[in-house]
């Protein structure tokens, strides 16, 4: 393993920790019964949740990078 790999790594089980911390906002049950959908909803995010949103995003692009990166330097 080469230095990308340590660092895609570190991205990826960050990324599952920021993905699992982050509150979901659909209801389930109204994903099947036929209701109004209000997935895009405007919500203006704050705080913590503002936070990790921007960290998953950053996370993201760390991971496709370093991906990119570890096989072209193979």
């Amino acid at each position: 393993m080469i230095w990308v790999d340590f660092i895609a790594l570190i991205a990826v089980i960050l990324l599952i920790g920021a993905v699992m911390l982050q509150q979901s906002s659909d209801d389930i049950s109204s994903a099947f019964s036929g209701e109004k959908s209000e997935l895009f909803k405007e919500r203006k995010t704050r705080g913590l949740e503002l936070f990790l949103t921007r960290g998953t995003v950053i996370l993201t692009v760390i991971v496709i990078v370093a991906v990119l990166l570890s096989n072209n330097l193979r």
